[in-house]
């Protein structure tokens, strides 16, 4: 049930940021966009951090997972960010964000690449039919 509400609550919180999104392009750059977006969540995990206690556990963070958060900020928070914003500043909202949550197809074939993870009939049969709603939509 907790697993469910999550969920949820991410879809409604991911289905609405577009929304300012795209309000904001309209008058402003994509990097400003990006810019904003991250100082405030810089703040905001800072307040969490240090009026919510987490200080030892952030100075506690093994190093290679460190680099790989940034890696995983760099690509999705900075670079994801602006060539997304680029793309919602030039088209509709509602076709540029259903292309952009296609996204799983690159994890999942990088997946089973770097990761090694296994490639099941049901993952191959979601995958298509992710490819075929990318056509319709485009």
């Amino acid at each position: 049930m907790v697993l469910t509400i999550l969920l949820v609550l991410t879809v409604i919180f991911w289905g609405i940021a577009p929304i300012f999104d795209k309000i904001a392009l309209s008058n402003s750059s994509p990097f400003l966009g990006n810019l904003s977006r991250s100082i405030t969540i810089t703040f905001v995990l800072l307040a969490i951090t240090f009026l919510g206690g987490k200080t030892k556990e952030f100075l506690q963070i093994d190093f290679r997972s460190f680099i790989y958060f940034a890696l995983s900020g760099i690509f999705a928070g900075c670079l994801g960010v602006f060539t997304y914003y680029k793309a919602l500043q030039i088209s509709q909202t509602s076709k540029i964000v259903p292309l952009a949550a296609t996204y799983p197809l690159v994890t999942a074939l990088l997946s089973v690449i770097f990761l090694r993870e296994q490639l099941t009939f049901s993952r191959i049969l979601g995958t298509l039919l992710i490819i075929v709603g990318i056509w319709l939509v485009k």
